[in-house]
């Protein structure tokens, strides 16, 4: 079923967090396994590498490590760092050490008020693609709005390692609604190792409780559904599909249930509005999607 429509969506999707729960790897298994991926036949639907601020030495020195798998300026890392407003200036000086095997031109940050975010956007914006963590409990649009009136972008959160750290199907749909309809790009994270909804264990332990996890299908699509005008109502269902039959997908685009977004919708939708995720676990999803025959 791999086709033109499907490879837009999937491009570049998955920020390798391999550092994070519940795969918290060490520095160097998660740079040996980024670095297995770039080079790798899936390395199409690879993104960034996601660190910490506290944890960029440690990257530097792993990627020294890599020898002649070491990134070069020609070829460097994008990778994208945890980081706050008041960290900006410790980020430019790694940046400007290390230029000749990483690029970092993303922050990812919280707010807790939406007040907060103009001077985010003072701090890091002229810079970085910044996007700032909402809440999808409470209600995100002022966050959106906040973050639409200066340019910067939404991260949500769509899962963890419990079950209550899921969010309703109604949540996400409402984030997704408000990011459309004011224009606010967004990536999602944590919960997202499998490209449909279903029953998944919640961690790596043998013993690990399942839960029921989103798909990043399900987000991306939904959030593509969403821009190019189809009614949210009609939409809604698609964050809760399990049936990878209920998918038809041709070279000019992908339909679901009698709703369709063309191969073009989809790529400016992934420009504009939905960005990627980021998943401690690249060779998973990959593998699930290989499994339904996707890729």
């Amino acid at each position: 079923m791999g086709t033109p429509a499907l490879e837009t969506l999937l491009a570049e999707l998955i920020d390798y967090a391999g550092l994070f729960p519940p795969a918290a790897l060490s520095m160097a298994d998660a740079v040996a396994n980024h670095a297995q991926y770039t080079s790798g036949a899936d390395r199409r639907w690879l993104g960034r590498f996601i660190v910490p601020l506290a944890r960029l030495d440690e990257l530097a020195a792993a990627l020294d490590g890599l020898g002649d798998r070491r990134p070069s300026a020609s070829r460097p890392w994008r990778v994208a760092v945890l980081a706050g407003a008041a960290d900006a200036a410790t980020v430019r000086a790694f940046a400007a050490r290390h230029g000749g095997t990483m690029v970092i031109d993303t922050i990812e940050t919280k707010a807790d008020d939406p007040a907060q975010i103009p001077a985010i956007a003072t701090a890091l914006g002229a810079q970085y693609t910044v996007y700032v963590e909402v809440p999808l409990r409470s209600d995100p649009v002022p966050f959106v709005a906040a973050l639409a009136a200066v340019g910067l972008r939404a991260k949500i959160r769509t899962g963890g390692v419990t079950a209550d750290a899921f969010p309703s199907p109604a949540e996400v749909m409402r984030f997704l609604v408000a990011s459309v309809e004011m224009g606010v790009p967004f990536k999602a994270t944590a919960g997202l190792h499998h490209p449909l909804r279903g029953e998944y264990r919640l961690t790596y332990a043998a013993d690990a409780a399942e839960g029921t996890m989103y798909g990043f299908i399900n987000i991306f699509l939904a959030a593509a559904m969403l821009r190019v005008g189809h009614p949210a109502a009609a939409v809604a269902p698609l964050l809760e599909e399990r049936a990878a039959a209920s998918l038809v997908v041709t070279p000019t685009g992908i339909t679901w249930r009698g709703l369709t977004v063309t191969t073009a919708q989809l790529a400016t939708a992934r420009t504009v509005l939905a960005a990627s995720f980021g998943s401690c676990s690249f060779a998973e999803p990959v593998e699930d999607l290989h499994s339904l025959r996707l890729l």
